[in-house]
């Protein structure tokens, strides 16, 4: 029987090296995942681009892409690092040395091998330490669900295949498709 591995806190995960390569804690265990694809990373740009320019020219807040440490929950040792995410400026405030609290929107592309941990643990997660809104995008059958979150608990998934507008409450003005994103 392998060892238990050791558990690490917050404050030691952030003394390890700094690194492009995705790495989380997830309940004081450090995850660490190869680099993404081209495809991957090239549905994260086109994703950061319309939904950034929209962003900024509404004054809403911020986007943010990966690798950046969201820590979900110091205690716990909760660190994900999600390929998007958005910060309205009502919670401009969780952005310091690191993005400390829940994010508004959180974004997702997904991989057929999911690099790092399980996508349902994550949207738990996402739901219980308060983000809003969850958009997982499938570039397999070029689709998003959209799941939006009330009292930390999933409220409503909806699926937009890539001609149909994605619908967001936390960016309600948003209107576009995958097929125009991805161009």
């Amino acid at each position: 029987m392998a060892p238990a591995p050791l558990l690490m806190t917050v404050d030691e995960y952030f003394k390890t090296p700094e690194t492009v390569m995705p790495m989380e804690l997830v309940f004081g265990v450090m995850r660490v995942a190869e680099s993404p694809t081209p495809r991957h990373q090239s549905a994260v740009r086109h994703l950061l681009l319309a939904l950034n320019a929209h962003v900024e020219e509404r004054q809403l807040g911020e986007m943010w892409v990966a690798p950046l440490d969201v820590v979900l929950s110091e205690v716990r040792a909760l660190i994900v690092q999600p390929d998007l995410f958005f910060v309205s400026n009502g919670r401009a405030p969780i952005v310091t040395d690191r993005v400390r609290g829940a994010p508004d929107l959180v974004i997702e592309v997904l991989s057929p091998n999911p690099r790092i941990g399980k996508t349902e643990e994550r949207v738990r997660w996402f739901a219980e330490y308060g983000v809003r809104e969850c958009w997982l995008i499938h570039q397999q059958d070029v689709s998003v669900t959209v799941i939006r979150f009330e009292d930390r608990r999933v409220a409503s998934r909806d699926v937009f295949g890539r001609r149909q507008r994605i619908v967001s409450r936390v960016l309600p003005e948003f209107s576009a498709t995958l097929d125009e994103i991805f161009g």
